[in-house]
């Protein structure tokens, strides 16, 4: 099957038309006819080759929407005409400890649909039957896409940190990913602050979600909320002074990071010990809970802030993205 997509032919280099052609599908794999693609910073870091991962041509995209256009023999759960997604993975062994216990997203061999594999930057896309994830009746398919990535990204940690609808909770860095956390925490039940260093976006975030802005450079303001905060979730990824942060924990509070930070977090040991807090991490989440997230943005109408573009102009939006204006995720629609 040929399939008309666009390609990196290098490390930083434009995306280029791109044809190749499937072999035939697998017994256990499903087509994805796509509708829309999210762009992900994580697209970007690949066409860079920033992680040492990438191999070339390559097809980037991996929040993808569409309709299942074929199924193998063996495929359960899926036929001809479903709308589905798929995110960042699009196979795991299905037999290991990670993938027995429903933790498929650690599964030490999963496959990432855009690392050896071509993704959703095309008109259609492959992937296992697993991972192709049913959409819910109702759901906005145009705003859905980045759900697979940045949307389970910072769902899985409320989750997996036991939120509680009582809890006062904050988020670090609001972007492509903290704007959906504001989002999910406001909807949860949470009192949600914002840390933001552009106190002019007050008023944005609290139509997000966000009950407090505090400016997260300013020392004071940070004192004023100390011992306040049952669970921070951090998106950015720069080095911050998370000592500052973690003062702002109540005893037991937990600091969660779902940036990826370059540099080694320095996290003083008895700013942890004195309150018994704790700093974690996570990637994506689950298939199970990649279904829950998307039940849970129908029954809240929740949806990533989105800026749709063209497939063909696929180069002026990853440059609109560089440039840092995406407000706050890029869609592109096949």
């Amino acid at each position: 099957m040929k399939v008309n997509a666009y390609a990196a032919k290098a490390a930083g280099e434009q995306l280029e038309p791109f044809n190749y052609n499937l072999p035939d599908i697998g017994n256990e794999e499903v087509d994805i006819k796509v509708h829309y693609c999210g762009l992900c910073h994580s697209d970007l870091s690949m066409v860079n080759n920033d992680w040492g991962l990438s191999q070339y041509p390559l097809v980037p995209g991996h929040e993808i929407v569409g309709e299942v256009l074929d199924v193998g023999k063996e495929v359960k759960g899926l036929k001809k005409g479903d709308k589905v997604g798929l995110g960042w993975y699009s196979a795991s062994c299905l037999h290991c400890n990670q993938c027995m216990d429903g933790k498929q997203h650690l599964c030490g061999s999963a496959e990432a649909t855009i690392v050896g594999r071509h993704g959703g930057f095309a008109d259609i896309v492959r992937g296992h039957w697993s991972w192709a994830t049913l959409l819910p009746e109702g759901i906005d398919m145009a705003k859905a896409g980045p759900l697979f990535c940045g949307g389970i990204t910072v769902f899985n940690p409320i989750v997996l940190s036991g939120v509680q609808p009582t809890d006062k909770v904050g988020v670090i860095g609001i972007g492509g990913l903290g704007h959906m956390a504001l989002k999910f925490l406001k909807a949860w039940g949470c009192e949600v602050t914002a840390f933001t260093s552009n106190k002019d976006k007050t008023d944005a975030l609290k139509k997000m979600g966000a009950h407090n802005v505090v400016d997260s450079t300013n020392s004071e303001e940070l004192e004023s909320i100390a011992g306040t905060l049952d669970f921070i979730l951090n998106t950015t990824n720069v080095k911050l002074n998370w000592d500052a942060f973690l003062s702002t924990l109540a005893p037991q509070g937990k600091l969660h990071t779902v940036g990826a930070v370059l540099e080694p977090m320095e996290i003083p040991a008895f700013s942890m010990i004195s309150g018994e807090k704790s700093v974690g991490g996570s990637p994506l989440g689950s298939i199970a809970l990649t279904r829950k997230m998307l039940e849970f943005c129908v029954r809240h109408d929740i949806y990533p802030t989105v800026e749709e573009f063209k497939l063909e102009d696929v180069n002026q939006a990853i440059k609109h993205l560089e440039d840092g204006n995406a407000r706050f995720r890029v869609v592109l629609k096949a």
